[in-house]
């Protein structure tokens, strides 16, 4: 994708495809968290590119790159040392969803031991799950996850909460899966390679500060708010990873 300012970009962010926070809109890439951060680069005068990339590759990449970031990466203390942080850009829920005709009594993450839960491979979530001994299932995308559940080779999935996904509805799901428990509650930042200079952290983190405090923040989440999602046949993958 091509630079977002003119000459070479001096950040090589990638993200994935999660409408309504990310998404491409012909050649932009769009949605309430990257409007977020093609602002604060404006604001920076910082020169960019973005890939919209599977999790997994965008993640190395930022990881691997001496320029790379990406977003919206939920931080871990498992995460905290690989990286250098702008933001949070985003809060989110992690949930687990099952099937609507089961009745699974779960008032804690820890009731759900011994069930077999669905995960993304590569994803925060499978990486939280599998470090405290649950028994999880990863799938290559995610939107194969609530299949699985549907033809019981799950007992639950877990993903993220978002406002305006209609993952459920769009694909005839909703009725049949249901929320069943929100077991975490995260906040996602642009997570940088460590060789990023700090003071351009510093800058972007500043930008994002003033958003915040100007109202800017608030006016691109709102534009969002009736956002409704098209027929897909790839993955849509939830926000923070």
């Amino acid at each position: 994708m091509a630079p977002c300012h003119a000459g070479p970009p001096q950040l090589f962010i990638t993200t994935e495809h999660s409408p309504p926070a990310i998404m491409l809109e012909g050649e932009r890439v769009a949605g309430y968290s990257s409007d977020k951060i093609h602002e604060i680069m404006a604001r920076t005068g910082v020169r960019y590119s973005i890939d919209v990339l599977p999790w997994k590759r965008a993640y190395t990449s930022a990881v691997q790159r001496q320029d790379g970031c990406v977003y919206a990466t939920t931080r871990t203390p498992e995460r905290e040392a690989l990286f250098k942080w702008v933001g949070p850009t985003d809060e989110g829920a992690w949930v687990l969803l099952g099937r609507a005709d089961r009745n699974y009594q779960l008032s804690t993450l820890e009731d759900a031991r011994g069930l077999r839960i669905g995960t993304y491979n590569g994803d925060v979530r499978d990486d939280y799950l599998r470090a405290r001994g649950f028994t999880v299932d990863p799938a290559p995308n995610d939107m194969l996850n609530p299949q699985k559940l549907l033809l019981n080779r799950i007992d639950l999935w877990a993903t993220g909460a978002r406002p305006g996904g209609g993952v459920l509805e769009q694909n005839g799901w909703a009725g049949k899966i249901v929320p069943v428990l929100v077991f975490n509650r995260v906040k996602a930042y642009l997570a940088c390679n460590r060789a990023v200079p700090d003071a351009l952290i510093d800058r972007m983190n500043a930008a994002l500060d003033a958003m915040n405090r100007d109202g800017t923040s608030r006016r691109i989440e709102r534009k969002y708010d009736n956002w409704t999602p098209r027929k897909q046949a790839d993955g849509d993958p939830a926000a923070a990873r």
